[in-house]
């Protein structure tokens, strides 16, 4: 069994927090670990194999760094466009098929990386009781147990036992609330979790019957992988030309309304489990205090005469009073504060952002690089300053800027220099200069962090006024 990791998610509806350089699934929501990081320690104990991640091409690096911090590893397929969950595990199967070594197709355990679960026992022996139905060729689903009459989520609408749990009858779309009540009340619906057991060449081959346009895409885009560091790279203008479809309505409607012999089952799952889809749904898994509020982050937070409500903040005091019903969430660069029963349209607010042609909605403040990362502290019309962080052994790209010249200045570690014709070491307390149009380099051969402040000052300040003339990370 192979779990596939499904990590191309944008997270909207958790902005400001989630962004599009950094979305909810490489967050610690609630707890030390990332998202991602949390899925992939669910299956300890559940697959030897290693998990196939599947993500945007803009978030390899965060993906293969946070797997590597929690001492996995795995096969990191990018699509250079998102195209929903039906292609993405058309990829899965067409790659796990091209690995696979055995005699037995490999049994694909499709996952999202962006969901809380509480119990991994619960969960781990709900999927173990799928396996023998899915190695029959059937096609196995997780439905969640369900808590309240949730609108926000898809049923599923089991019919008789089955050797795994039940025979799926139908998939439903959200329903309104009357509907949700009617179902929760027969207690043979459950939530659709987008979680998914299938055995990797009975996908393809019910993918071909249904949706033979995605199969014949995604055959082409695996047709010539490209490997690329730990990466593989499909063929995408093959993939750009795939139709954007879900799995639910490419293969398990159409599958679980064809007459004869059922070939859906579902297992029961009631494991704590949460798709993290707003700050509402946060706040309902985190834990209370005595007004019924809920804080994250590692801000401090007063509350007087406070009830129901979400804080977050990353640095600075956090107060409330005399307030009921809010979520409040401080980041470096954009502050919301909402109502709670408002959350579900946060995405409003981000397209306001991009129609105002901003970029609050696409990166933090601090932005992630492979070397490392930088905070963008100051900023004004001919000048900018950052703290830049560069891991042991790191090296930022050979480089070159038309429009600006760099002061550098080591607050601890040690920077090795190129500056021209010349390479030195820069220790802490000191400093160098780098002029327009100088090619540079900076890289860390210490064993600890690096940690600078970056000067820019010039006429243009932009991220794009770099030429890479070499790069370890393939980005010359």
């Amino acid at each position: 069994m192979i779990p596939v990791i499904m990590a191309g998610g944008s997270g909207t509806r958790l902005w400001p927090l989630s962004r599009t350089a950094f979305p909810k699934q490489f967050l610690a929501l609630d707890g030390q670990l990332t998202m991602l990081q949390q899925t992939a320690a669910r299956l300890d104990g559940l697959s030897e194999q290693a998990p196939m991640v599947i993500c945007n091409e803009d978030h390899r690096f965060l993906v293969a760094d946070q797997l590597l911090q929690h001492g996995k590893k795995a096969t990191i397929l990018l699509e250079p466009v998102g195209r929903n969950t039906a292609p993405a595990i058309a990829l899965a199967a067409f790659q796990a098929l091209a690995q696979n070594t055995g005699d037995e197709a490999p049994v694909l355990l499709v996952l999202a990386a962006d969901h809380v679960i509480r119990n991994t026992k619960a969960f781990q022996q709900a999927a173990s009781a799928l396996l023998p139905a899915v190695k029959a060729g059937k096609i196995g689903t997780l439905g969640i147990v369900p808590t309240e009459p949730a609108t926000g989520y898809g049923y599923i609408r089991a019919g008789v036992a089955a050797d795994a749990g039940f025979v799926v009858e139908q998939f439903i779309e959200k329903p309104n609330l009357a509907t949700a009540q009617e179902y929760v009340a027969a207690g043979n619906y459950y939530w659709n979790s987008g979680m998914f057991m299938v055995r990797a060449d009975r996908y393809l081959e019910l993918l071909k019957q249904f949706r033979a346009d995605i199969y014949q895409a995604c055959e082409q885009a695996m047709a010539n992988v490209v490997a690329d560091l730990d990466f593989v790279r499909v063929n995408g203008e093959a993939f750009k030309a795939c139709p954007d479809e879900s799995i639910d309505y490419a293969i398990m409607e159409p599958l679980s309304a064809v007459a004869g012999e059922p070939q859906v089952v579902v297992a029961p799952l009631d494991a704590g489990w949460s798709d993290v889809g707003s700050w509402s749904a946060l706040w309902d898994i985190a834990e209370k205090d005595e007004g019924n509020n809920a804080t994250l982050g590692e801000s401090d937070v007063i509350m007087s005469n406070t009830t129901n409500s979400f804080v977050y903040g990353e640095k600075r005091l956090i107060t409330t009073l005399g307030v009921d019903n809010l979520v409040i969430i401080d980041t470096p660069d954009a502050l919301l504060v909402a109502n709670k029963d408002e959350v579900q349209n946060v995405k409003n607010i981000v397209a306001e952002i991009k129609a105002a042609q901003r970029n609050e909605h696409q990166q933090h403040r601090e932005v992630y690089r492979p070397w490392g990362k930088y905070d963008s502290v100051d900023n004004g019309s001919r000048y900018q300053v950052k703290r830049i962080t560069v891991k042991p052994g790191a090296k930022l790209s050979v480089q070159m800027h038309h429009h600006r010249a760099e002061h550098w200045i080591v607050v601890s570690g040690t920077a090795r220099v190129t500056n021209g014709e010349k390479t030195y070491l820069v220790t802490e307390n000191e400093s160098t200069y780098i002029p327009i149009g100088q090619i540079h380099a900076l890289e860390n051969p210490g064993v600890i962090e690096l940690e600078m402040i970056e000067v820019q000052s010039g006429s243009y300040l932009g991220e794009d006024d770099i030429v890479r003339f070499k790069d370890l990370y393939g980005r010359a």
